[in-house]
């Protein structure tokens, strides 16, 4: 992958004050992402495995991260997750294997801005950076709750009065809808149509099946009945 430098510019003028780590365990592919970023005007860091691109990324400010998903020591999924737990909502942008999209959906689950798959362009490498750097750090939407029930979309996470609770991908956005309209009755077509989409065709009993999960995992374990049956209608889940 050859990196040439672009001739100075306001742009330039505007990159050389941003920071970027870069976190790539081919030390010759990250040493050509550094010389490019470089040439372009941006401040460059490099580290080589999970471990220290966590330790970096949270010790020293960073404008963005260029976070590879396959690393030695923890993997980038892991890095990203970390990073948005400690509060640190520098934009991130994976690099994922193109034979991989399931990379793509996980790691934007996983609190990433963006991503890019290998091998890639580098004026698109650039062109993703700057966009983050536009968006800028600011720290994500605020965490839905419905009483003690908190879910964080950003990270994907979700606790009752501060216990953890594991969920799967589906399982989240089922929840997710009914947080986000809690205290209303919501039907079976409705979570169909906003969680699966409009042309789902198979069993909607389906809706039946993850929403004994969830009372299985946000409700039995507490002691408590947050998402009700309305016979006929649909579910409710409680707003308090």
């Amino acid at each position: 992958m050859a990196f040439s430098p672009r001739s100075a510019s306001v742009q330039q003028y505007w990159d050389q004050m941003s920071r970027i780590l870069v976190v790539e365990d081919e030390k010759r592919l990250a040493a050509a992402i550094k010389r490019g970023l470089e040439s372009e005007g941006f401040a460059v860091d490099i580290a080589l495995d999970g471990d220290d691109g966590e330790w970096m990324a949270l010790e020293s400010p960073y404008d963005a991260i260029v976070l590879d998903i396959m690393l030695p020591g923890q993997s980038g999924f892991d890095v990203c997750a970390k990073l948005r737990q400690a509060g640190n909502w520098t934009p991130i942008l994976m690099l994922t294997a193109r034979d991989a999209p399931g990379d793509e959906v996980r790691s934007l689950d996983n609190g990433a801005d963006d991503y890019l798959s290998k091998p890639f362009s580098f004026a698109v490498l650039v062109a993703r950076i700057r966009a983050l750097l536009r968006r800028g750090s600011g720290e994500r939407a605020p965490a839905l709750t419905a009483g003690n029930l908190s879910l964080d979309p950003a990270a994907r996470r979700c606790s009752r009065d501060g216990t953890e609770i594991a969920l799967t991908a589906r399982e989240f956005s089922v929840l997710e809808f009914l947080v986000r309209r809690a205290g209303v009755v919501v039907s079976k077509p409705e979570i169909l149509d906003n969680v699966w989409d409009f042309a789902f065709e198979g069993d909607p009993n389906i809706v039946e099946v993850y929403i004994r999960r969830l009372r299985r995992k946000i409700d039995e374990p507490f002691a408590t009945t947050s998402i009700e049956t309305v016979r006929g209608a649909g579910y409710r889940l409680s707003a308090d």
